[in-house]
């Protein structure tokens, strides 16, 4: 008698299965290197930018970066998601280093990263669910109109050179992934560019223009601060801001990479290693950072990177061309740089969102909710109260249109002694306010049927308004029977019927 029995594997072979994907496969090495190279190029002029934002010196800038990325390919949970330096966090903690100075900012970065840490174990990552499409449309949208918004300055006030350079990188992009993918069109662009200005001598902004790069790598330490309760009672409020604009950012864009790769994130694991990164940031003296969405388009859309190693060698490669090839780094024209990220701000964009067949077909609501949020983070350059703000109007949006299908449909008896009124539709405040005014109380019959078999009561605000309908009818010597409630409505209703009135 024979038995079908599953073939063991062999030791080897056990271990070939517990290879990550960049090690098993040679073409998916090769993409995330070269990704991890494009992202580090781009990150120098960002992480410098930021640092003139925050007020410190460029270094701590590209330091943060550094850590931030090695960090969080290590312990965050969306894999090829680039963290780094970033303009949100710079615009927080700026008015604290112009205040107390630099040893206060490093302290918030830590306590920021602690106050992360805590709001990922309780889940603070599940609010994420609370966020309806069109925010995050508006969220992408506004998005790519920032991207692109941080070039502008790069292309004023600049000698002629850098506009048909910008031509030149764009037209590069477009055309080299014809020809083969095998090397990303962003690095060749920077490559060429690189070598046309370098070697016809024109003189045009660079890289080094944006500051000095860092010569030696970041040493550990603690900030130069007293710990005492005055120096938390005074970084407390700019580290709490600083985690909730980080771990919203970070979500965010978590959940954009998981649209765009089509594959899961775990949300709670990125939440706590936005914390640990900004702890270990801190650490070594950066200011901070958390997801960057410009970068992380380039690693994930544009060169295609799908594991952590990309997001590792992108802080690897950011230290070794600041450190080891400083020199040459310092020569690549901006302009080089703008055209990548112009390139990235147009694939960024949802141009379906736009469309008019789509616009004719949206409800109204959320083409209102989508501009909202998009005018909000143009605004305010914060996409952490865009979607905030996006998120409200799209709740009252939704409010309102739910409230609008709760209806009352009356029904006399035959012996006109007992009138039925039919309830249908969601109870909730906004429904049910309205509600009390749909009853004549003055001429029904002495017996009123209240028929809730087509509703459902939601929250407090629904009981306490059919205890008032209850109340207007009884003031008319008149009886109130309610039926029809199913088990969640009937039981809050006996939790609370009789208990919300104030007393008379």
């Amino acid at each position: 008698m024979s038995s079908l029995t599953t073939p063991s594997l062999s030791p080897a072979a056990r271990l070939r299965g517990l290879k990550p994907d960049w090690l098993a496969d040679p073409k998916v090495w090769r993409t995330e290197v070269l990704a991890g190279l494009v992202v580090a190029l781009a990150l120098i002029p960002e992480a410098i930018s930021f640092s003139v934002i925050a007020g410190v010196d460029p270094a701590l800038g590209l330091f943060a970066s550094f850590t931030m990325a090695v960090t969080i390919a290590v312990v965050g949970g969306r894999r090829a998601m680039i963290s780094a330096a970033t303009g949100a966090v710079a615009l927080v903690i700026a008015p604290l280093n112009r205040e107390h100075g630099l040893g206060h900012l490093v302290a918030a970065v830590i306590l920021a990263g602690l106050f992360q840490v805590v709001l990922g174990a309780l889940g603070v990552a599940k609010l994420m669910r609370f966020i309806p499409r069109s925010v995050m449309v508006g969220f992408v949208n506004s998005l790519a109109v920032l991207i692109f918004m941080a070039q502008v300055p790069e292309m004023r006030d600049v000698p002629w050179a850098v506009y048909p350079l910008i031509t030149g990188g764009l037209a590069l992009m477009v055309l080299f992934p014809r020809i083969t993918t095998v090397v990303p069109a962003p690095l060749v662009s920077i490559v060429i560019l690189t070598a046309i200005t370098v070697g016809a001598a024109i003189a045009v902004p660079t890289v080094g223009d944006k500051g000095a790069l860092p010569s030696s790598l970041p040493v550990p330490g603690l900030p130069d601060v007293p710990f005492t309760l005055d120096t938390l009672t005074t970084i407390a409020p700019y580290a709490f801001a600083m985690a909730l604009v980080g771990l919203m950012e970070s979500l965010m864009t978590a959940k954009l990479v998981d649209d765009i790769t089509d594959t899961p994130s775990n949300k709670t694991r990125e939440s706590v290693g936005q914390g640990i990164a900004n702890i270990v940031t801190g650490l070594f003296g950066g200011m901070g950072g958390c997801a960057m969405i410009g970068q992380t388009m380039i690693n994930v859309k544009v060169s295609g990177a799908r594991t952590r190693l990309s997001t590792f060698l992108a802080g690897a490669f950011l230290m070794v061309l600041c450190v080891a090839f400083g020199p040459i780094v310092s020569d690549i024209p901006m302009a080089a740089l703008v055209a990548v990220m112009v390139m990235v701000s147009f694939a960024t964009f949802d141009w379906h969102s736009v469309a008019p067949g789509t616009l004719r077909r949206m409800p109204a609501g959320e083409i209102a909710v989508m501009v909202i949020t998009v005018v909000c983070v143009v605004a305010t350059h914060n996409l952490a109260i865009g979607v905030v703000v996006g998120s409200v109007t799209a709740m009252v949006v939704f409010a309102r249109r739910v409230a609008r299908f709760a209806d009352v449909t009356s029904v006399t008896g035959p012996d006109g002694a007992t009138v039925v009124h039919r309830v249908t539709g969601e109870l909730f405040f906004a429904s049910s306010n309205d509600l009390v005014g749909r009853f004549d109380y003055a001429n029904d019959p002495d017996h009123v049927v209240i028929d809730l078999s087509a509703a459902h009561i939601w929250d407090a605000s629904s009981v306490a308004a059919l205890d008032a309908i209850g109340a207007k009818y009884a003031r008319r010597g008149k009886t109130v029977e309610i039926t029809g409630l199913n088990d969640p409505s009937a039981r809050l209703h006996g939790r609370l019927t009789g208990e919300l009135a104030a007393e008379h």
